[in-house]
């Protein structure tokens, strides 16, 4: 079906527009036309097509409406839009249409386009990539649970693993938003593991690059291209043929590269650097950044038309102090690994550990966390995880850390190791009595402690 006379319907209320779309698919397909939605949704239910072709902005039934038929014919559609209509297409995209091509049509791009459409139509295609059986979809995002996994529905990273394997099948690009730490790369790893998609996972930290080393490794190059390309280097967009390409820290990249991902993502399409030859690849795009990318925009320090068709599906990851239920999981699994691999004692957090570290604010998010487990595990060689092992860094702050809702009765800033010292010996030694005398919670008296040790 991918070539020889599939069926495909073109709608747009544009005379020109259309004719010329069905000229052009015609030595290749049999085509119908459509001038307006309501035309077009009649043919839908009248007749089967491997796939649609529509404007969006159409009077009387939008393309939209046409989208909607087209679903609930199981056909597939690609949808046409002008520039400015960019995030109704994409909106369109999460509804369902398999992609989408800005106006004036390059007939080129929108051919490979329909041929890529066509071909994941085909039973067998569906079999092994679009359709991953919902058990598959589950156990593989149910992996690493150290990391990422949500321990129950108030944790609000389900939300994050619900879309995520909705979306994991399909086509569309994804950017994951969230604050450092957060486990972005491991969701793009489990997007990508739970695609059914047969190539590689391939990732790229932009940040860690200047603008002329990403385009090298992104595009690849020729031999002789510049000083010291001895030979020819496939770049990252050829490995991600039929897999996943992750760019970490999106936000990073000039301008100049900016518009050359935008060319590649609308064309999949390139020619390596210091080369004529195009070269075309099949790669899904997963992107991360903790950057706002909507306030780059607005400033003018992103391209709009690119962060389009980087969030077609925007997740945002939670900060580890919005998954507080979380950290005790977190606590216990890290512990044991790092217990394990450093031929540790099975490790236990003590009572007053296990508080300090569940209500710290963990600006580095799990990666934090993680370092400090680390650290704890190695440095207690008896497997008992105290307070006093906590690194001073993760206590930074001391006591001006928790909230302190009540009025000092004693003026802590001062001399807090003082008042502390006198408060616990007129409370004798009672910390929970003596924190109370001092105006603030037990557990900021408990983080005090350790970080004086």
């Amino acid at each position: 079906m991918a070539n020889d006379k599939a069926k495909i319907l073109i709608v747009d209320d544009e005379y020109n527009t259309r004719e010329a779309l069905a000229r052009f698919f015609r030595r290749r397909f049999d085509v119908e036309t459509a001038p307006d939605g309501l035309s077009a949704i009649e043919k839908l239910h009248a007749d089967l097509y491997d796939l649609v072709l529509t404007d969006l902005r159409m009077p009387g039934a939008d393309g939209m409406q046409v989208l909607s038929a087209a679903d609930e014919a199981g056909t597939p559609a690609i949808v046409l839009t002008a520039y400015g209509s960019i995030g109704d297409a994409v909106k369109a995209v999460k509804l369902g249409a398999f992609d989408f091509v800005s106006k004036p049509v390059k007939l080129d791009v929108l051919d490979r386009m329909v041929s890529a459409a066509l071909e994941q139509r085909r039973p067998e295609k569906e079999v092994s990539s679009s359709s991953v059986p919902d058990e598959k979809k589950e156990g593989v995002l149910s992996a690493l649970p150290d990391v990422v996994a949500p321990c129950g529905a108030a944790d609000p990273m389900s939300k994050v693993f619900e879309t995520a394997k909705a979306v994991a099948p399909s086509r569309a690009s994804v950017l994951l938003s969230g604050e450092s730490g957060t486990g972005k790369e491991v969701v793009a790893r489990l997007i990508h593991a739970a695609s059914g998609r047969s190539g590689a996972f391939v990732p790229v930290h932009c940040a860690a690059l200047t603008s002329t080393i990403l385009e090298s490794e992104l595009f690849g190059y020729e031999k002789g291209a510049f000083t010291g390309a001895s030979e020819r280097r496939i770049g990252k967009f050829e490995q991600a043929h039929g897999g996943t390409l992750f760019l970490d820290e999106i936000g990073e990249i000039d301008a100049a590269t900016q518009v050359k991902l935008l060319r590649v993502l609308e064309t999949r399409s390139f020619e390596r650097v210091g080369g004529v030859e195009t070269v075309h690849s099949d790669f899904r795009l997963v992107a991360a950044t903790n950057r706002d990318l909507r306030a780059m925009v607005e400033e003018g320090s992103f391209r709009e038309d690119l962060y389009y068709r980087l969030s077609v599906i925007e997740l945002e990851l939670p900060p580890l102090r919005a998954r507080r239920m979380a950290i005790g999981d977190l606590l216990d699994h890290f512990s044991a690994f790092f217990a394990a691999e450093n031929g540790r004692p099975k490790p236990e957090f003590t009572p007053e550990a296990r508080e300090l570290l569940v209500g710290a604010d963990w600006p580095g998010n799990i990666r934090e966390l993680r370092n400090c487990v680390e650290s704890m595990v190695v440095l207690s060689p008896d497997g008992k995880l105290g307070a006093d092992a906590i690194p001073k860094s993760v206590l930074a702050g001391g006591l001006s850390r928790g909230s302190a809702t009540k009025t000092p009765s004693l003026d802590l800033r001062e001399t807090e190791d003082s008042l502390i010292e006198k408060a616990l010996a007129e409370c004798n030694g009672n910390r929970t009595r003596a924190a109370e005398k001092l105006g603030i919670s037990r557990r900021t008296l408990l983080r005090r402690l350790a970080e004086k040790k």
